[in-house]
C-alpha cells in the first residue's frame, strides 16, 4: 500500500502528480481558504505525511490525531507555525524550502521600502479617488531612498540581497545581527551597528529577523522611540517581531514618519484593527515569495522531500526546534 500524504492547499495538477506516483493523495479543494480545523483534524488520522503552508497551525492537538504521521513538508522558510519540538519528540522530521526565495522576498523588501517612502499607494488612491486636482509645491512628497541609511535588523541570506539593491540607490547600509559578518562588511562596505544605535542612526529600519521566542516583540515602545522622525519602519519577516499595539501609537503620533508591513501577528490581519486605519501605514498580504517562479520552486522541494521519504531516503531541508 502506499503512504498517505494530505496537502493543506490545492497544489496545480502538473506539481502534484509525481506525488500521485508514490502516494495516495489527498488535497484540500481550495488554493485561498484554509482548511478548517475539524477537518484538518479528521484528515490527518491516518496521514504519513502533511504539506502545509504559513496559515496551517500544526501542533499538539494535530500529532495527538495523527498517529501514523512521520513527514511534514512546509512551503515556506519560517516554521513558527509547526510545533517543532513537539514534531523532534514524536521522530516526526519537518522540513522547509530554504534558499529559493532569497532573491524574490528581497525584491518585495525593497519594493516595500520605496513604495513606503515615497507614499506610491496614497498618491495611487489620491488619483483614483479623483482628488488629485493641480500639481502643488509640496504635494505628494515623500522620503529620498537614495543616499539614505538603511538599518537591517538580521543580516541573513536575504538581509545580504536587500544590502546589495541598497548599494546601487547609493545607500549607506548598517546591519545588526546575532553574530558580526565581517566578510560581507568588507565585500560590501556596510557596518555593524549595535541594535539601538542602529535605530537611532538609520532612515530606513528593515526587519528581517527569523521568528523565535527571543525576537518575539524585539521591536517595542522602546526601539520605536529611539528611530528618527523621519525614520521610517520596514517588516518583511513575520509578525510578531514588531509590537503592532506600540507601533501603533508611534505612527498614530508621529514619534515615527511611516511603516510597511508585508507581516502581521494575525494573518489573515483583521479588517477592524486600528493599524489599518493609519495612512501612513503601507501593507501587504505576505507576498514576500510571490512570484510564479518562486512557489514553483518551492513547491518542486516539498515533492522532493516526499518523494525521497517514500523511497526511504532522507529528505533535504529538514529544520530543528
Amino acid at each position: 500500500m502506499k503512504p498517505v500524504v494530505y496537502i493543506c492547499r490545492e497544489m496545480p495538477e502538473d506539481v502534484v502528480a509525481p506525488v500521485r506516483e508514490k502516494y495516495d493523495v489527498r488535497m484540500w479543494e481550495s488554493t485561498s481558504e484554509p482548511v478548517p480545523r475539524d477537518v484538518l483534524l479528521k484528515e490527518v488520522a491516518d496521514v504519513d505525511a502533511l504539506w502545509v503552508v504559513i496559515s496551517d497551525q500544526i501542533d499538539k492537538e494535530v500529532f495527538d490525531a495523527a498517529p501514523k504521521l512521520k513527514l511534514i513538508v512546509n512551503m515556506a522558510v519560517g516554521y513558527n507555525h509547526i510545533d517543532v519540538q513537539e514534531a523532534q519528540a514524536r521522530d516526526i522530521i519537518v522540513t522547509n524550502t530554504p534558499d529559493v526565495l532569497t532573491e524574490t522576498t528581497a525584491d518585495l523588501a525593497f519594493a516595500l521600502l520605496m513604495a513606503t517612502g515615497r507614499d506610491l499607494i496614497g498618491a495611487e488612491n489620491t488619483l483614483r479617488e479623483g482628488r488629485w486636482t493641480s500639481w502643488e509645491p509640496l504635494g505628494f512628497t515623500g522620503m529620498d531612498i537614495h543616499g539614505a541609511t538603511l538599518g537591517i535588523v538580521g543580516m541573513g541570506r536575504i538581509g545580504e540581497a536587500v544590502m546589495r539593491r541598497a548599494k546601487g540607490f547609493d545607500m549607506d547600509v548598517l546591519y545588526h545581527n546575532r553574530t558580526r559578518k565581517s566578510e560581507v562588511e568588507d565585500m560590501y562596505g556596510c557596518r555593524y551597528a549595535e541594535l539601538p544605535d542602529l535605530l537611532a542612526s538609520s532612515d530606513y529600519v528593515l526587519i528581517l529577523v527569523p521568528y523565535s521566542e527571543e525576537t518575539k516583540g524585539m521591536i517595542g515602545e522602546q526601539e520605536l522611540s529611539l528611530m528618527k522622525e523621519t525614520g521610517i519602519l520596514i517588516n518583511v519577516a513575520r509578525g510578531g517581531i514588531v509590537d503592532e499595539d506600540a507601533l501603533f501609537d508611534a505612527l498614530r503620533t508621529k514619534k515615527i514618519h511611516a511603516a510597511g508591513l508585508d507581516v502581521f501577528e494575525t494573518e489573515p490581519v483583521p479588517l477592524d484593527h486600528p493599524l489599518l486605519t493609519l495612512p501612513n501605514l503601507t501593507v501587504l498580504p505576505h507576498i514576500g515569495s510571490a512570484t510564479v517562479k518562486t512557489r514553483k520552486a518551492m513547491m518542486k522541494l516539498n515533492v522532493d522531500a516526499l518523494l525521497a521519504f517514500a523511497l526511504g531516503e532522507e529528505p533535504n531541508h529538514q529544520v530543528r526546534g
